[in-house]
């Protein structure tokens, strides 16, 4: 399928010196996108095409607690993926609980406030319609062999369904259902970080989906689906505003 380019706009991506990071980087400059790379490192990010030549970026160092700071540069963000995270696999230590609950939950249900409250304040309406996008993963739903990875993804998985609710009138909500892929925190994943990235983009630019999936497990596109719509109806049913 050809890829279809996107107005300009800006794509500010967090744990972007990781696999799926650096890919989703690389797939958005495809579509024309300016970029900004949100690490927690200090070591230059430099990502190239297959040509060679370096990829424009803005890279700003950050850590998890102080999603405040990152204030002012999300002033001029358009969208943002939220896609940092940890993997503590077998551990279940009460550090490595509050680790595991703080970056993969906590902190992205902060920097989803966060960019919501920003867009409210903008002067203008934004052309186009900002976005959040938020990698929850797989183990939302499926075992990954990471009991604080999988409580800390159904974390955040339950509370986008919560504040979806009320912040859908501000912000496009996509939540990326991920399956195992090669990287850091899972070297014998069976997909490669870019064909994955690719697909999200395709998913959610061109197809327009919110729910995006990319896993080679089929019950996950279907157990998946049935589950966000059942949390949605329970909270709407059982929350106010």
């Amino acid at each position: 399928m050809e890829e279809h380019p996107v107005p300009m706009i800006t794509v500010a991506v967090t744990g972007a010196s990781g696999a799926l990071g650096q890919a989703l980087l690389r797939q958005w400059h495809r579509r024309g996108a300016r970029l900004i790379a949100l690490t927690h490192g200090v070591t230059p990010l430099v990502l190239r095409q297959a040509t060679g030549e370096a990829i424009p970026l803005q890279q700003v160092c950050w850590q998890v607690g102080q999603e405040a700071a990152l204030r002012p540069m999300l002033e001029a963000v358009d969208v943002l993926v939220i896609n940092h995270g940890i993997n503590p696999h077998g551990q279940r230590s009460a550090a490595a609980t509050e680790l595991a609950l703080e970056v993969n939950a906590l902190s992205a249900w902060r920097l989803l406030e966060l960019f919501a409250e920003v867009v409210r304040e903008r002067q203008a309406p934004a052309r186009p319609r900002p976005e959040v996008w938020i990698n929850t993963s797989e183990a939302e739903i499926q075992p990954a062999i990471s009991p604080l990875y999988e409580l800390s993804k159904r974390l955040i998985g339950q509370l986008l369904s919560l504040r979806a609710l009320d912040l859908a009138s501000t912000l496009r909500l996509r939540r990326l259902v991920l399956g195992p892929f090669r990287s850091a925190l899972n070297p014998i994943g069976v997909m490669s970080a870019d064909w994955v990235a690719s697909q999200v983009l395709r998913q959610a630019l061109d197809w327009n989906c919110s729910l995006v999936i990319v896993t080679p497990n089929p019950l996950t596109y279907v157990l998946m689906p049935l589950t966000t719509l059942s949390r949605w109806a329970y909270v709407r049913l059982t929350s106010r505003p």
